[in-house]
């Protein structure tokens, strides 16, 4: 399938002047997500990085803790359906309340990596280049660049760098990411739940993010550029 498509529409200007272009259209996938013989998830993303997404997403909703957990990831058909075999039975409760949410440990922060990772999103990303359609999330550690993802949705972008981080046996509690979209609660959470101590977004928060991130330890920095940025916790 392909990711991106081109399409015709009709441009209708104030003066009264019709006229048609070619343009780019993002193309929407569904993964059906399937574990140990039992349906769990339909998610609606963009066609790459679907065992990170997977894996992501098992994580922020606290299903698993390391890729250890289960034994595959198995794509199947025009990779509609992800097969997922646990190494043990499937976690009765998928997503985490708020009371199993674990406090962030303190961890290191230096501002040339925020303006890194803000200067980094400025490049732009391939599929939002030719439609302006996706979210953008980058992974970093320590000053480097990780990892970059893609999505129609702002979550599934963050589950895809989780996903990236687990795979490859990244230690989350030592990352830091940037969003390309605002900050709701529920971002938050998903941040808190993968236990990374840093959040970082092009855009605002709410103010329940923000009581939320201080009461779990989340560095939480918003309207972040490459040349300054906010810090809406400690």
């Amino acid at each position: 399938m392909d990711i991106v498509k081109k399409m015709t529409s009709t441009i209708m200007s104030g003066d009264g002047q019709i006229s048609k272009k070619e343009t780019h259209v993002v193309s929407e996938h569904t993964l059906n997500v399937i574990i140990n013989e039992q349906f769990i998830y339909r998610l609606v993303c963009t066609n790459c990085h679907l065992k990170e997404l997977v894996i992501g997403r098992l994580v922020t909703d606290g299903m698993i803790k390391k890729k250890d957990n289960i034994s595959d990831v198995i794509l199947c058909g025009n990779e509609n359906e992800a097969r997922v075999l646990f190494n043990s039975d499937i976690p009765c409760v998928k997503i985490p309340s708020r009371d199993k949410l674990q406090k962030l440990p303190e961890c290191d922060l230096k501002s040339e990596w925020v303006f890194m990772l803000a200067e980094e999103f400025g490049h732009g990303a391939p599929i939002h280049d030719q439609t302006g359609a996706s979210h953008i999330c980058i992974l970093g550690r320590k000053g480097k660049i990780l990892f970059k993802a893609e999505d129609i949705g702002r979550h599934n972008a963050v589950d895809k760098a989780v996903g990236y981080a687990v795979l490859n046996d990244i230690p989350l509690s030592e990352c830091m990411i940037f969003i390309s979209g605002r900050v709701p609660v529920d971002m938050v959470e998903k941040v808190i739940a993968a236990g990374i101590p840093v959040l970082v977004s092009k855009s605002v928060p709410t103010a329940e993010s923000v009581e939320l991130a201080e009461e779990y330890n989340l560095k939480l920095i918003c309207k972040a550029w490459p040349d300054q940025y906010e810090m809406f916790t400690n």
